[in-house]
């Protein structure tokens, strides 16, 4: 985890200056539109400074790009498709990382293993409206949700709320904006996985930012 954690330290700020000036933004102006201080922007394009979730979603807003693109950096756009042969990661049950974020418990499994092509996340969904999440997320690439038991509604900016019951699926792109919400009184539990550039890093982004529970996965490079 020690390894991920240098790289969500360092990469985020390289790629945020380099879309900054791209788009010819000062960091006040990126501070206006971000609410983020000037200071701390400074703070975070130089490496001096962890990029958390929060942030990411703040920025992405001021800059006007999703945060797949700010996750997005010249060494993860060129790396092999495949970064080892026959690497694996066993998680026992109940031995996920696990973290507490917006409401809903994410658990991540294989969360040792580096530069994955995908995320797979065991969610349980609590929010019961987009407010107590603090609105709809988007991100670079496709997801995939299988309601394991319970039942949740799928919110996204361009459908209807989609009600989905225990063996119920759906795949999405979720650069369309979207957000897990609680349907009825019973406990809702999904398996979601994201896959997309920029993923392995979010998903981390999220541990960062609100510290992190067990971490039991046993992996073979």
């Amino acid at each position: 985890m020690e390894a991920i954690r240098k790289i969500m330290a360092a990469h985020p700020g390289i790629t945020l200056r380099d879309i900054r000036t791209e788009r010819s933004m000062t960091l006040k102006e990126l501070a206006e539109k971000s609410g983020i201080p000037v200071s701390t922007l400074s703070k975070l394009e130089n490496g001096k400074m962890t990029m958390t979730y929060d942030k990411l979603v703040r920025i992405g807003i001021g800059l006007g790009v999703d945060l797949g693109r700010l996750l997005s950096t010249p060494h993860t756009e060129t790396r092999p498709a495949q970064t080892a042969l026959g690497r694996r990661c066993v998680t026992r049950a109940g031995k996920e990382t696990s973290v507490l974020y917006k409401r809903h418990r994410h658990f991540y499994p294989a969360s040792e293993l580096l530069n994955k092509q995908m995320v797979p996340m065991i969610i349980d969904v609590k929010a019961r409206s987009i407010e107590e999440i603090g609105g709809l997320l988007r991100h670079t690439g496709e997801e995939f949700l299988y309601v394991l038991e319970g039942t949740m509604e799928l919110h996204s900016e361009l459908y209807t709320p989609l009600k989905l019951s225990a063996g119920d699926s759906v795949y999405f792109d979720s650069g369309m904006a979207h957000a897990y919400i609680l349907a009825g009184e019973s406990p809702c539990r999904v398996l979601a996985v994201c896959a997309g550039a920029g993923v392995d890093a979010l998903a981390e982004a999220v541990l960062n930012t609100t510290g992190q529970g067990e971490d039991s996965a046993e992996s073979d490079d």
